[in-house]
């Protein structure tokens, strides 16, 4: 008799028999989630389906049942008719069972069972979609498997594996591009985004319905959101055991941390999945864009009330102000703003008065990472508004220091060329961008192919990528060498330490050649420097359609659908220009492309070949990849820059300092064998 009987085993037992006798049928997503995890590991992909649907379901209809019993609820027992302290006490205590109630009619036992916060983490994070994905390609429903694909990608946009694995998808037959579906999308979300193309494309009229439903779908989110918000609030900062507050203070607490709930709601619904930064502007943005669709379409008393509404939370903007005089005069009339904008905006005032006047009541011992206000009252970290009406302008504590920033850098280019021999090809004009140049002769046709010797000797795969061989396309062998390393090597006479130094000049002359050309006022430093080949794997090149580095930028997170570029970890938001030396050019395909914010319109096209170096600014303003190195080997040596000191390249400096002491022959004397080289992830 099997006698080992885990603890969760028996505990899923009794709440499936509490379950059992229940009114509602619904059982808890986190006993189905970990009935689908437990399948996952048996390799019982039917199951895993089975379970992980029904604990998604599950967890939606939940969500779903808060929202309609606090709605309703709400409704039945408002606090317009509250004059008295203890009427207010009562419309909270006969709301409160109201919900309870409602709750636990619709699904049953299950509403007093708790979910740990790591499980409401996962569904956050669309956790339970990677499991999906894998299940249902083991069990061949492919499009199935594409739709889970897309749908946890959406929310984890910096996971290469699956990344690739939607490339593969995207690759077989019997998938296309209907099944790449995002399953959690946000309708505003959604119609927002097509509104966005449509109007791009001129569709004006097919640009105003989805902007209208957008804002529809958004004021309806706002409500549900708002309403989630009114169920128990957690105190983690506060002992309960030594908290003697008295009720009036304890219902204070509460009701603020309710309030910051509900205002948080509006950075909610603005921040696109996987994303820490709300989009900018959001609401106001869908009546901008209607104001100008509907001045296409000759509905000038329309643009006119979506101009007024703009300026509701932009009052005094110059450009919209000029545009409603114009619509005035045309119109003839006046034209009030929309009354949806008007009350919410002013709800949403109301809201950050009530916030202030409880965090200056609020009780609340002092605990590490909050701030606290001049008054005395507390902002969570990550709520703090930065402008004095709190729309939209978030920033965090860390943030908050008074310290004097440096000014600016002026985008400028055309600056010296440092050296006689390089030659300048095509400026950012010529590339059909900014901050963008192209040139040749930087190193000569001998000590390109000294280096890429050197790269055939030294080079790792999967060196910058925790050894991962093939980290961005699995038709490809990627290998790589930081400086460090090759003079490390150099030093121990396993290659020339001629070659060595010659990687480590290279790499200096192209940083003086970056800083000269940009025209930068201060020094510009090495973030990571990387002597990298890309290899087509033999057999793996028929019917490539993916690309041998994705379309990124270098210091955000690119979001093509919105295009935006989140500057957020995990990117590395320090880097501040970037370049890439080629070594050689015999080899096929591997062409360096320039794309538009939506990562496909390729803008510009670089062929490698021996000395060619193609230098640009590391933000959202510069999209970029690699086409597919279909045969041969692509080598270079590839650079990031920043100007800011403080992210310098500690491998650099090391490698300043072996230099230094091999020009000062004192090299035995001044090397740390014991040198604890660490990579770091190459975007």
């Amino acid at each position: 008799m099997d006698v080992h009987f885990s603890m969760s085993s028996f505990l899923s037992i009794v709440l499936q028999a509490l379950l059992s006798s229940s009114r509602g049928s619904l059982e808890p997503y986190d006993l189905l989630y970990n009935n689908a995890v437990d399948a996952f590991y048996r390799s019982d992909y039917k199951d895993v389906v089975r379970y992980m649907e029904g604990a998604l379901s599950s967890y939606a209809e939940v969500r779903q049942t808060k929202v309609r019993c606090r709605l309703r609820c709400q409704d039945q027992h408002p606090f317009d008719s509250v004059t008295m302290d203890l009427q207010f006490f009562d419309v909270v205590l006969r709301r409160s069972n109201c919900q309870n109630e409602c709750v636990e009619e619709k699904v049953g036992t299950q509403s007093m069972h708790k979910v740990s916060e790591d499980v409401n983490q996962d569904f956050q994070r669309r956790i339970p979609y990677n499991y999906l994905q894998l299940a249902y390609q083991k069990l061949k429903q492919l499009d199935k498997a594409a739709a889970a694909a897309h749908t946890y990608f959406q929310a984890n946009p910096e996971h290469v594996e699956m990344d690739q694995n939607l490339e593969q998808y995207k690759a077989l037959e019997g998938t296309d591009q209907d099944h790449f579906v995002d399953r959690e999308a946000r309708p505003h979300q959604m119609s927002f985004s097509a509104g966005v193309k449509l109007y791009d494309s001129a569709d004006y009229k097919g640009a105003i319905a989805q902007f209208e439903e957008a804002l529809q779908e958004y004021y309806k989110a706002d409500v549900e959101c708002r309403a989630l918000c009114q169920g128990p609030q957690r105190f983690e900062e506060q002992d309960h055991v030594l908290y003697r507050y008295s009720l009036y203070e304890l219902v204070s607490d509460h009701f603020t941390q309710a309030l910051h709930c509900e205002h948080e709601c509006v950075r909610d619904l603005s921040t696109r999945p996987g994303r820490l930064s709300p989009m900018e502007n959001y609401l106001p943005l869908h009546y901008d864009y209607l104001q100008f669709a509907y001045f296409q379409m000759n509905m000038v008393e329309e643009a006119m009330e979506c101009a007024q509404s703009y300026l509701l939370f932009h009052e005094g903007d110059e450009f919209m102000t000029e545009n409603v005089e114009y619509y005035r005069e045309a119109v003839g009339h006046d034209v009030k703003p929309r009354e949806k904008a008007e009350w919410y905006l002013r709800r949403h005032k109301q809201e950050l008065e009530l916030l202030v006047i409880g965090s200056e009541n609020m009780h609340v011992e002092f605990t590490e990472g909050h701030y606290w206000t001049s008054t005395g009252g507390r902002e969570d970290s990550n709520r703090i508004p930065s402008g004095t009406d709190g729309w939209m302008e978030y920033v965090p504590i860390s943030e908050k220091k008074n310290f004097t920033l440096a000014p600016p850098q002026e985008l400028r280019e055309g600056g010296p060329l440092v050296y006689d021999s390089v030659r300048l090809v095509q400026n950012s004009k010529a590339l059909n961008g900014t901050q963008r140049v192209l040139l040749d002769d930087v190193i000569s046709v001998d000590e390109c192919a000294e280096l890429t010797n050197l790269a055939h000797t030294v080079t790792m795969a999967g060196d910058g990528y925790r050894g991962k061989m093939s980290p961005h396309t699995p038709n490809e062998r990627f290998e790589g060498a930081t400086v460090l390393k090759t003079l490390q090597y150099g030093y121990e006479g396993r290659v020339p330490l001629k070659s060595a130094r010659l990687f480590y000049d290279a790499s200096e002359r192209a940083r003086r050649i970056i800083e000269s050309y940009f025209l930068l006022n201060s020094t510009l430093h090495f973030s990571y420097t990387h002597l990298v080949c890309r290899t087509a794997i033999a057999g793996q090149q028929d019917h490539r359609n993916d690309l041998s580095h994705p379309i990124h930028a270098d210091n955000c997170l690119l979001d093509p659908e919105a295009n935006e570029c989140w500057k957020e970890p995990p990117a590395y938001t320090y880097r501040d220009y970037s370049a890439l030396l080629y070594l050689n050019g015999d080899f096929e395909g591997g062409e360096f492309i320039f794309t538009e914010m939506d990562a496909k319109t390729v803008t510009a096209q670089v062929k490698p070949k021996c000395g060619r170096m193609v230098g640009f600014s590391s933000g959202g303003e510069n999209p970029h990849g690699v086409r597919a190195v279909t045969r041969g080997q692509r080598c270079a040596v590839a650079l990031w820059f920043t100007l800011d000191p403080l992210f310098r390249e500690l491998e650099r400096l090391q490698a300043d300092e072996v230099m230094q002491a091999l020009d000062n022959q004192s090299s035995q004397s001044q090397w740390d064998t014991s040198l604890n080289i660490n990579p770091k992830d190459e975007l």
